[in-house]
């Protein structure tokens, strides 16, 4: 495949900057197009950042990929430092880029980039000085749990999903803010002098590699799926609304708020302002879990992914309208592509640990010394020996919203080995996952046909039959799992002239060679029978926490 880079010029051994990456006045052919162009993807995630690159097929060539700290300094809390976050991404397009120039190409080959993002993690910084002012709060982190219990009590909590999709919990951005807020001095004061910057991940991101606060006209903005995450933006507006923030005491003169854009557009994410990329455009912005869905080409009303991380989040495609959910599901953004197209709506599942669970039994008990071990130990038994681990870390996501709950293991006896709790591990991403269908099928009215799946922990041949088992429906596993990625790509490809159409993308995950479906092969007696003991379980695993007993008894530093 050649690339129209070959003849890159030089100045001085230094390539000249590049100014065609966008569509205007470009020429060519479909061919050309499809085969001449490759587009980044910035992948940060929970645990790791990744930069990819694709060829104008969908298939990666190029990737580089970090892993950085995790930060628990007391218990229910998790943290990252947003420097490691922006430095870790440098980091991979700097890496991936080295690989792409051995491969014959160079920076003229990369059209645009697009970014996709772990959502809900808060970060605050300085708008004069572009540094930040805390570290970021990350998604599942639960120190906001008493806040929240003061936010139902108040007036028109109530009302709060019908405009936002969310339900009050310690998972949106929202309670993260106000706690950094009444918390932290430097944000306090920071808020109070109206030089407070507000924004998740993408708007970080962003910000900082346009130039941040040195830019001439600094980038500060998001995209609607990540917006929708805030509990800050009317679903139907797709803008701040007022009564969402005048709920939350939010006052919109004291703080920089991100402006909405949609996610794929080719000037409003602006350039990077340097390194290896720097004058390419930025030019599509996902959440992770819509990048999936739009990167397993989800886009049909109907169609559903489940992808499987850190945490696990299903989204189900409903078409042009919200539905607000009244089975304990989420209503989000699933994308908006812009460009006169309306933006599609999804139902959502939300699961706190799936691959977090496996890294626990990897790194807090010893387990094993890589997550792929954890599969073989599981399958060195022939079931969970009843063990049923509740894996509620940081209490229970969609449908329950427990916030009260802590991780517990039902079932040991003296027969148990390491093997039926890396089983029952396993098995409890599949139970929850079966209950987000469950709710899914009563808000929609009807079951889905098969669940598409990605992610690391659907590399693990036995979780994907399991949840085939468990749920009774097939899960068609593809051949090219980097989904997320794709879906951050095929954004920023839409804006600047890769791809055309949506129809431009129909197949380029659902092709031959690896790919694979788990048929269900347990008869549905049993499987109701086991997901029955899983809901005991979780209901005895409710009210753990009591106020005030984890701000005396677990503030230890984990």
């Amino acid at each position: 495949m050649a690339g129209h880079g070959q003849d890159t010029k030089t100045d001085g051994g230094v390539e000249v900057a590049h100014e065609e990456h966008l569509p205007q006045g470009i020429h060519e052919t479909e061919e050309e197009l499809r085969h001449g162009w490759f587009v980044g993807s910035i992948d940060q995630g929970t645990t790791s950042s990744r930069f990819l690159i694709f060829n104008g097929e969908g298939d990666p060539v190029a990737m580089h990929q970090i892993e950085f700290e995790n930060l628990y300094p007391k218990s229910g809390w998790h943290e990252h430092d947003p420097l490691e976050l922006l430095a870790s991404v440098e980091e991979c397009i700097e890496g991936a880029m080295r690989k792409f120039g051995d491969m014959g190409y160079s920076r003229r080959d990369i059209r645009s980039i697009g970014i996709t993002n772990q959502r809900e993690t808060t970060v605050v910084w300085d708008s004069k000085t572009g540094e930040p002012l805390y570290n970021a709060v990350v998604w599942p982190d639960t120190r906001t749990k008493s806040l929240v219990r003061d936010l139902k009590a108040r007036d028109g909590a109530d009302a709060l999903t019908e405009l936002c999709g969310l339900p009050l919990s310690t998972y949106p951005s929202s309670v993260k803010l106000l706690w950094l807020i009444q918390n932290v001095d430097a944000v306090a004061r920071a808020y109070e002098e109206g030089r407070l910057a507000f924004g998740t991940v993408d708007s970080w991101l962003i910000y900082r590699l346009n130039g941040g606060a040195n830019a001439t006209k600094p980038v500060h903005v998001t995209d609607s799926t990540n917006a929708s995450r805030t509990m800050f933006m009317n679903l139907r507006t797709l803008q701040y609304d007022e009564k969402l923030l005048q709920f939350f005491g939010i006052d919109r003169t004291k703080i920089h708020l991100p402006r909405i854009v949609p996610s794929s557009d080719p000037e409003c994410f602006g350039k990077v302002a340097s390194g290896v990329l720097t004058g390419v455009p930025i030019a599509g912005c996902l959440g992770d879990q819509s990048s999936a869905l739009v990167g397993q080409c989800g886009f049909s009303p109907g169609q559903a992914k489940n992808t499987y991380g850190t945490g696990c989040f299903l989204l189900y495609n409903v078409g042009e309208e919200p539905v607000i959910s009244r089975y304990g599901l989420l209503a989000t953004v699933a994308y908006d592509f812009g460009g006169g197209r309306k933006p599609v709506y999804a139902l959502e599942g939300s699961i706190a640990v799936a691959g977090a669970g496996v890294k626990f039994l990897q790194n807090n008990l010893g387990f094993a010394t890589q997550s792929s071990q954890i599969t073989e130990l599981a399958e060195s038994v022939e079931d969970n020996g009843g063990v049923v681990f509740v894996t509620a870390f940081s209490g229970l996501f969609a449908p329950y919203w427990i916030d009260d709950a802590k991780g517990t293991l039902f079932g040991i006896t003296q027969h148990t080995s390491k093997g039926h709790i890396a089983r029952a591990t396993l098995e409890a991403t599949c139970y929850q996952t079966r209950a987000i269908l469950d709710a899914m099928a009563k808000d929609s009215g009807h079951k889905l046909e098969s669940l598409a799946v990605d992610g690391g922990l659907s590399n693990s041949d036995l979780c994907m039959q399991t949840q085939a088992d468990v749920s009774g429906i097939p899960v068609d596993r593809p051949a090219m799992r980097e989904t997320t990625a794709l879906g951050a790509a095929i954004a920023a490809g839409l804006a600047t002239g890769v791809w055309r159409e949506l129809g431009d993308l129909n197949g380029m995950v659902n092709r031959e060679g690896s790919r694979r479906v788990f048929w269900p092969g347990m008869e549905r007696e049993r499987a109701d029978r086991l997901f029955e003991k899983w809901n005991q379980a979780v209901e005895m695993c409710r009210g753990w926490v009591r106020d005030g007993e984890e701000e005396s008894e677990g503030e230890q530093s984990e």
